[in-house]
């Protein structure tokens, strides 16, 4: 074990990701997030493609041109004496197989719910996948200054259709142009919304002030004593071994356009998030309590810095210290090597670090040899497990203006590739090159960027193919007959994997049971 120092310096830290449908204000969160922790001094608002100010966690090209978040943005910042490792995700949910991965790098979510839409498609999903991992979640519920659906509803349907308790922290004084405040539950405080709020210009009474008659109005705070004494009867109270466990949400509401609410968000993050937490690997639990250095690989991006054309390996720290200078063991290459310039992130900008603990998220240079999933330690042969690479469901052949340009495009195909956002297929019988993807705007994504980053003009096109599948087989005899007499149906993946590309379900039906000793299998562990 190490000395107080380390286990402090663990204690401290915070690792945490926000996810939500796409507009439901996940970006503008991070924003006022970023702000509180006085990580940046203005705030960015997310306007038309004519507006110069942007988003801090929005950094690439494409993202401040279309006004979405298309990559995961890593930042850390520090609130109240504690270190925040926060993961803005994407919200599109053509980019969900990056999100589902970002979830293995964290330790709690903040689910962010539109007050008016209630919980929709993309939340769901990602709370489902939360709720595998036992991942605690913190829910905000934004936009009150809004017209939006009743709280109570809201919460009925987090209850009914996620099977998750909720715990009101804090609840609305009305919504929408009458929307007066919250009443903080716990602290029994209520805080007045202003339209035009500063953070240290917050009015607040007990519900037994007489000045909040004379605010609310006699019929307005009649209603809202009465509503309160009904849920804080109604609803249980906030239990630590529920939340930690994933069975029980805190819910707080608010206005982050406002900037109204983030504050007791981050606050519960800081009290009730838990500290770093142990990772899976294939031998055993690894604590970040432990002496030795251990670390994987959950996100690779390309051309942060495009005039040195680099790609950045995200690593969480599972345990131990890293230091500068260290040298660490790539454990699927059998190779050591030393990182002498690790980097701390605040979205696209980076910071040299000399040290860091578990919980942190640090970027390492990488000339192409790591990979989403690698485990890095200091010699043990260890791999941490549940990082997956989901089978794409939509598929294009990507061609070039220029012919002439194929190596070029081939290289940034492959680059792109390691992100994960999209997979490249290289057809075993002819010359072509297959992309998938979960999502069809990922097929633009990567022509814009191929263009931006690599100066390549690229098309894609439709082709015959509906779903893949990995193969394998422990039969050796029984895998080349199957290469054999399916050539056509089969390509290699950026990691010289074996997949079968499919032309419809009734196909892969077929096949599957002409060979029933060959795995199709559609997720494939990192």
């Amino acid at each position: 074990m190490f000395n107080l120092n380390y286990k402090k310096e663990i204690s401290k830290r915070r690792t945490f990701a926000i996810i939500s449908h796409p507009d439901a204000g996940k970006t503008t969160i991070t924003e006022k997030m970023l702000f509180l922790g006085k990580a940046i001094r203005t705030i960015g608002t997310i306007k038309g493609r004519g507006n110069r100010k942007y988003a801090k966690s929005d950094w690439m090209t494409i993202e401040r041109e279309r006004g979405i978040s298309v990559t995961t943005s890593v930042m850390q910042f520090s609130y109240k004496d504690i270190l925040m490792n926060l993961l803005d995700t994407p919200g599109h949910e053509d980019f969900s197989e990056d999100t589902y991965r970002i979830l293995t790098a964290v330790d709690c979510c903040l689910v962010i719910i539109d007050a008016a839409k209630g919980i929709e498609e993309r939340t769901r999903k990602l709370i489902e996948v939360s709720r595998v991992h036992n991942i605690p979640i913190i829910t905000f519920i934004n936009k009150l200054d809004r017209n939006s659906r009743e709280p109570i509803d809201i919460l009925d349907e987090i209850e009914k259709e996620l099977q998750l308790s909720c715990i009101p922290i804090t609840w609305p004084i009305s919504c929408g142009k009458n929307f007066k405040g919250i009443y903080h539950i716990y602290d029994k405080v209520i805080y007045l919304y202003k339209k035009n709020i500063l953070l240290h210009d917050v009015n607040f009474f007990s519900l037994s002030n007489i000045l909040l008659d004379q605010y609310l109005g006699k019929d307005l705070s009649k209603y809202t004593r009465q509503e309160l004494e009904l849920i804080t009867n109604v609803y249980s109270k906030f239990d630590n071994k529920k939340f930690l466990t994933g069975n029980a949400t805190p819910i707080f509401f608010g206005s982050a356009l406002k900037n109204f609410g983030i504050d007791h968000v981050l606050s519960s993050l800081a009290q009730w998030a838990p500290p770093p937490l142990y990772r899976q690997s294939n031998a055993r639990r690894v604590h970040p309590e432990e002496k030795k250095f251990t670390g994987f690989i959950f996100k690779i991006q390309a051309n942060m810095d495009l005039k040195h054309r680099d790609r950045i390996a995200f690593m969480r720290i599972v345990s131990g210290q890293y230091q500068k200078g260290m040298k660490l063991k790539h454990v699927r290459i059998k190779k050591y090597i030393t990182i002498s310039d690790a980097f701390s992130f605040l979205a696209g900008d980076r910071i040299l670090i000399n040290e860091a603990y578990p919980g942190d998220v640090i970027g390492l240079h990488n000339h192409g040899t790591i990979k989403i999933g690698d485990t890095f330690t200091q010699g043990e042969e260890i791999k941490f497990i549940g990082i997956p690479s989901f089978a794409p469901e939509i598929f294009r052949r990507i061609y070039l203006a220029d012919p002439l340009k194929q190596k070029q495009l081939m290289k940034g195909l492959i680059q792109l590739s390691e992100e994960g956002a999209i997979q490249v297929f290289r057809p075993i019988i002819n010359n072509n090159i297959i992309l998938g993807a979960i999502g069809i705007l990922q097929f633009d994504v990567v022509i814009e960027r191929l263009r931006i980053e690599y100066n390549i003009n690229a098309m894609y096109e439709k082709i015959n193919i509906t779903i893949a599948r990995w193969i394998r087989s422990k039969n050796n005899y029984s895998l080349y007959n199957f290469k054999k007499n399916n050539s056509s149906f089969l390509a290699y993946d950026a990691c010289n994997q074996l997949i079968y590309l499919a032309p419809s379900i009734a196909n892969l039906n077929v096949i599957m049971v002409q060979y029933n000793d060959i795995v199709f299998d559609k997720i494939r562990e990192q």
